[in-house]
């Protein structure tokens, strides 16, 4: 086998794990792919990534999965792409480490459980430094697409159910990126019992209802703006909140309410709309 592709999909959150351990995500069908082929030479890996973004998680996940594959030393290309916009808070690297990792197992013929993958993947984003909690509901979601609820501390999944495949995500993207690193931490833990509230109604199966309070609380924290939340509740979303740490605002809603919803957000940044997603990460043989 030479080359493998991996496709992972994105994800926008439910729940914010920072400020009390417990994460959230909906899969959606924006989408990642890596491409891992073997190469000649003295051995280790080299990443090709879009838009000069820096490669160290691609390094870093591909280094991982030989590292435990007991496959040191090999020398493979890998090669990224995606159309998740990238530093708005809508799970691409989690994305891009899933596909990363997949891809490398696959190719070498590391026969690894998918659970396993995603913790290689996580494993290699705290090592690059793309996350603070580790990031295993981002992960846990890309991977396996629909609703989860996780425990990031002790990377457990809570909940686990299908997204709802009549409704549409609503998604606006300022043009400024916030990357995770850059987060005060400190800021986000003052809003953790709230949170705590968000993770109890997410648990009980009130997943919209969660997602706009942990929302209003991330955006609060981080001295967002509420009004593009506000302003696709007041429009008919039946949720509306901040995606990770931001900057973008995704909205859920019905087919027939989605055209007022993404006039209401136009006003703060470009918006995109795109459905929620269940199918799991997906690979192939490249001839």
């Amino acid at each position: 086998m030479k080359a493998v592709r991996a496709r992972v999909r994105g994800a926008v959150s439910i729940l914010n794990a920072i400020p009390a351990g417990i994460g959230g995500g909906l899969g959606i069908d924006l989408y990642a792919e890596a491409e891992a082929r073997l190469i000649d030479g003295s051995g280790g890996v080299e990443a090709l990534v879009p838009g000069g973004e820096d490669p160290k998680l691609v390094v870093e996940t591909a280094e991982a999965v030989l590292r435990r594959a007991g496959r040191r030393g090999l020398g493979i290309r890998v090669e990224t792409r995606s159309n998740i916009p990238i530093g708005r808070g809508l799970k691409s690297s989690s994305a891009v480490s899933d596909a990363v990792a997949l891809a490398v197992a696959r190719l070498i013929g590391f026969e690894a459980a998918d659970e396993e993958v995603v913790k290689l993947a996580v494993e290699a984003s705290i090592n690059a430094g793309v996350t603070i909690t580790g990031a295993y509901d981002d992960a846990y979601t890309c991977f396996f697409g629909g609703v989860n609820i996780t425990d990031n501390h002790a990377r457990r999944v809570l909940l686990r159910m299908p997204a709802p495949e009549d409704l549409l995500v609503a998604i606006s993207i300022p043009e400024r990126r916030i990357y995770t690193r850059a987060i005060d931490v400190e800021e986000l833990r003052k809003v953790r019992e709230i949170c705590l509230k968000a993770a109890k109604l997410a648990l009980a199966g009130k997943i919209w209802q969660a997602m706009t309070l942990n929302g209003v609380a991330i955006a609060s924290a981080l001295d967002l703006d509420l009004k593009p939340i506000l302003a696709a509740l007041r429009s008919g979303a039946l949720a509306a909140g901040v995606s990770g740490t931001g900057p973008a605002i995704a909205a859920i809603a019905k087919p027939k309410e989605i055209e007022k919803v993404r006039s209401a957000l136009e006003p703060y940044g470009r918006v995109i709309v795109c459905r929620p997603n269940n199918r799991r990460a997906s690979w192939e043989v490249l001839g």
